[in-house]
Formats: C-alpha cells, sequence, structure tokens
C-alpha cells in the first residue's frame, strides 16, 4: 500500500501531461475539422512534401545517432579505462552540460561560429579556405547534421559510460589467462555483453534527434523538409483549408516511430540489465 503513495501522483502527472495530448493527437490524427471520422489526414501526411518529411527527419536521425554512437563509444572508453580521476569528472561533467545545451542558443552559437560571417569562417576565408566557397552551408542536411553531433555525442558518453562500468576486469584478466589476444577479447566477451546496452544508447540518440525542434528550425527556418518543423508550422497556424488535423497525423507518426523504437530500447536495456548487477 505504501508504495502506491509514491506511484500514484507519478502515474497521474504522466495521464496528465503525457496520456491524454498522446489520446487527443490520436484521435484529431482520424477526425475532420467539422467532426466525424476519416482517413484523409493519414493519407495526407503519408504522401508529397510530408513523406519527404518523415524520410529526411529518420535519414538524419539515423546519421546523427550511428556516428556520435561510435565517437561517443571510444571517447567514453578512453575515458574509462584513464587512470587520471579528475578527467574523468571533468569530461562526465561536460558531457552533461552539452547534453542539454540545445534549442535556439546552441543553434546562435554555431551560426556565430560557422555562419557564413562567423568567427570561424572568416578565419578560414583570411587563409583561403572559406568553407563556403566549397560546398559547405550550416544551413543544409550536412549543417544541420554537425549541430546535431554537438549534444548527441556527449549524450552518447553520458549514456554508455555505465555500460563500460560492467566490463569486469577479470575477465580480460582470464582470457588474456587463456592466451586469448585483444581482438578475441572484444569479440567473444566485451563485444557480445557491450553490444545490448551500445545498440539500446544509439536508439535513444536516434529518438533524440527525431524529435529535435528547435535547432534545426532556427538553422534553416523551414527551408529542410523535417517533420517536427511542418507540425510547428501547423500550431504555428500556416494550415490549408480543411486541413488542420494534418498536423495531428504527422505527430501520430512520430509518435508511431517512437514508441518502435522504446519498445527496442526497452528489450535491449532488460537484456544488458544483468551484466550491470
Amino acid at each position: 500500500m505504501r508504495a502506491l503513495v509514491g506511484v500514484v501522483p507519478f502515474s497521474l502527472y504522466t495521464f496528465v501531461f503525457l496520456g491524454i495530448p498522446t489520446l487527443a493527437i490520436v484521435i484529431g490524427a482520424f477526425q475532420r475539422p467539422s467532426g466525424g471520422f476519416t482517413f484523409d489526414n493519414i493519407r495526407i501526411a503519408s504522401s508529397g512534401v510530408y513523406r519527404t518529411g518523415f524520410e529526411t527527419s529518420v535519414e538524419l536521425a539515423v546519421l546523427t545517432s550511428v556516428v556520435p554512437g561510435i565517437v561517443g563509444l571510444l571517447v567514453a572508453y578512453v575515458i574509462r579505462t584513464s587512470r587520471g580521476e579528475a578527467l574523468r569528472r571533468i569530461v562526465s561533467t561536460a558531457s552533461g552540460v552539452f547534453a542539454n545545451f540545445g534549442g535556439v542558443p546552441l543553434a546562435f552559437l554555431f551560426i556565430a561560429t560557422l555562419g557564413t560571417t562567423g568567427i570561424a569562417t572568416r578565419w578560414l576565408n583570411s587563409l583561403g579556405l572559406n568553407p563556403y566557397s566549397h560546398g559547405f552551408s550550416l544551413y543544409t542536411f550536412v549543417g544541420v547534421s554537425i549541430v546535431y553531433m554537438y549534444f548527441q555525442i556527449p549524450l552518447m558518453v553520458l549514456v554508455i559510460t555505465p555500460a563500460l562500468g560492467g566490463l569486469r576486469p577479470a575477465w580480460r584478466e582470464a582470457a588474456s589467462n587463456l592466451g586469448a589476444r585483444s581482438w578475441q577479447y572484444w569479440r567473444h566477451i566485451g563485444g557480445p555483453v557491450l553490444a545490448p546496452s551500445v545498440l539500446g544508447a544509439v536508439l535513444l540518440l536516434f529518438g533524440s534527434a527525431l524529435s529535435a525542434y528547435a535547432t534545426a528550425q532556427t538553422l534553416t527556418s523551414g527551408s529542410i523538409a523535417l517533420t517536427p518543423i511542418q507540425i510547428g508550422s501547423f500550431l504555428n497556424g500556416n494550415v490549408i483549408a480543411g486541413q488542420q488535423n494534418v498536423g495531428k497525423a504527422l505527430g501520430l507518426g512520430l509518435i508511431v516511430i517512437i514508441a518502435v523504437v522504446m519498445v527496442f530500447y526497452g528489450i535491449l536495456q532488460r537484456r544488458a540489465s544483468r551484466w550491470l548487477r
């Protein structure tokens, strides 16, 4: 009975601020503006520029989860195996700050640094190495990907570091005593043990990148077809007559994608948890 004292308020909070909005989106995705059931919103949301938005959003999320996943894993492993306790604390603290630094401030930071008149751009231009003269632009898919990696790599470091702590030194010593080489240890012991946690962390990064809005909106002003930006356009009132609920259909699409990702994430985390005990 005492356990309910903590569970009930949390469940109520979750229902009010997550359950009710989700239910409203699901219902609205299948409603006409005047009322009545329809599949038109789903049809429109899955075709044309909105379909392109889903494709681009997924491509961006995959790129900015896989690459930061690899880089973050390497950084976390180097820090975890280092002997400097101060270095570990500095990296852990910095990762916590950078992983939560996003939105408009992050976009402004990169615009002031790598924008067309940014500090770094002007410095490179003085050296005859202006990146904008070679096809680079901060306001394109590639530019947004670079900005996303700024907070995705530290997030990967934070998420995967506890999993690295699950690798017992005794396993490495036992493998070495039995004549196993380093690559054999990672192939048969370290890799299989760490794989669920790594995959789960990458899925978490995928969900984070897929749902990000403010940074991409500030950088591109909607010039790139991304589903979160398209949903924001509907919330701002940029709606074609009779398509008021298409934004809810787009939201339903993101909910389905995130739900699938989180199911796989939960499965992988349960499988990895036994190694962290």
